[in-house]
């Protein structure tokens, strides 16, 4: 079935986490032979990680299957990421879908696409999420100019709203020892700044080495703390980011630790998901909102310049008006950057779809666009606190309608005419 000639496609949704893993998947194939194309060219092979943290993702990823119907009817459509795991029977019956690869089975994609012929009946191949094990390291190269870097995946944290434990397992994660050797790896490749992700990456340590995957899960002596605190000795890496973090994992050693770092940047993501401490229990996290209002404090305190950006959920089953002022006052009093705010939708198995009162469709996107136009108030007033700065400036590679674009140290978005030589370059820039 194969030649030099097969040419492959890949589409992401979701996290960081999926882009880090399509780019290891897509490295995988195009040692075998394959041609990376863009998603809008024809190609022989598309595959498709998904996202399943909310229902438009469901529905995005239906879409695009729809999408290549209509254009390569004779290609191969593989679907993996959480969607895959999740409701792989669902995803089998969408006409088009040749291969459906659960959470154990996307990094055999080699193997499963040569086993395959245009025709079979739909294949799928997944397992049941206790049966998920093993770590596979991935990073994101060549696609952006900042990498991001897979250390931890899975989850046992259990909030009442998420899927993602279901979809990705226990929690698990790389080695100290693997995680420097694929560091220094993109150091020889000339990447500057790092993206570490994980889906509860302040969880690091626990699992098997990210080497043997038949090693069984279990609980070793490492930590994030730890980790953070050897990335920042090797040669080579400029920069590094923390994707999220847990607010009851994220310590005030790793706190104190990145406010004296060269090489962590001035930005903590923090899920806060809600300010009212009645839904933050109906939603099972592990913190109440004292908590959280402490680290952004003692942030604050070390860092003054730093950026932090919060998650928060909107329209979760419980969220009376009054909880959500509670949520709304909260956010305006913190000292935070930036918002991503998610509406709550409805998952399959979750327990949170036994909690009542449902709050109305219309109400939640109305909530949804009152806290987005307070997060433009808070990005423009950080903005505007660092105004005629001088700050570091790592510029990407893209070419945008003759405009390139950059962050500063601490998340601050630069956008200018764009100059190749600037091109992953760290520039001195008065914002």
């Amino acid at each position: 079935m194969m030649n030099s000639k097969r040419t492959v496609a890949f589409h992401t949704l979701g996290c960081k986490l999926n882009f880090s893993e399509t780019s290891t998947l897509s490295r995988m194939l195009e040692s075998e032979g394959y041609e990376k194309k863009s998603f809008d060219d024809f190609a022989d092979v598309y595959v498709i990680n998904t996202c399943s943290v909310t229902d438009n993702a469901d529905k995005e990823c239906r879409q695009i299957i729809r999408r290549i119907q209509r254009k390569a009817p004779e290609s191969l459509v593989v679907i993996t990421g959480c969607y895959a795991q999740l409701k792989p029977k669902e995803i089998a019956e969408i006409p088009g879908v040749d291969l459906v690869l659960g959470a154990s089975e996307k990094f055999n994609i080699v193997k499963h696409i040569s086993e395959w012929n245009k025709g079979d009946s739909t294949k799928i191949c997944s397992c049941d999420t206790e049966d998920i094990s093993g770590f596979n390291a991935s990073f994101s190269a060549h696609d952006r100019t900042r990498t991001f870097l897979k250390v931890q995946d899975g989850c046992d944290y259990n909030c009442s709203y998420c899927t993602i434990p279901m979809a990705r397992g226990k929690s698990r994660s790389d080695s100290i020892t693997n995680v420097l050797k694929n560091t220094e790896e993109l150091a020889t490749k000339g990447v500057k700044e790092i993206v570490l992700t994980g889906v509860n990456l302040g969880d690091f340590g626990k699992g098997n080495d990210g080497v043997n995957t038949s090693v069984s899960i279990n609980q070793r002596e490492e930590n994030f703390y730890e980790l953070i605190q050897a990335l920042d000795e090797v040669k080579g890496i400029e920069r590094y980011r923390i994707s999220s973090i847990e607010p009851n994992l994220l310590t005030n050693d790793i706190i104190t630790f990145v406010a004296n770092s060269k090489k962590f940047m001035p930005h903590f993501h923090i899920p806060l998901q809600s300010g009212s401490n009645h839904i933050l229990k109906l939603m099972r996290r592990r913190y109440l909102r004292e908590l959280y209002a402490e680290r952004v404090t003692l942030i604050k305190q070390l860092i003054p310049h730093c950026s932090i950006g919060v998650d928060v959920i909107v329209g979760f089953p419980g969220e009376t008006e009054e909880c959500f002022q509670e949520t709304k006052n909260f956010l305006h009093n913190l000292d935070i950057s930036y918002l991503h705010v998610f509406t709550y939708s409805e998952r399959a198995n979750t327990v949170a779809l036994d909690i009542k009162p449902i709050v109305p469709i219309h109400i939640r996107h109305e909530r949804n666009k009152i806290l987005r136009n307070l997060s433009y108030m808070k990005s423009q007033y950080f903005t505007e606190q660092h105004r005629e700065q001088t700050r570091k400036v790592l510029f990407e590679t893209s070419d945008k309608n003759g405009m390139m674009e950059g962050y500063t140290d601490n998340y601050i978005r630069i956008t200018t005419p764009f100059r190749q030589e600037w091109v992953n370059e760290i520039i001195d820039w008065k914002v």
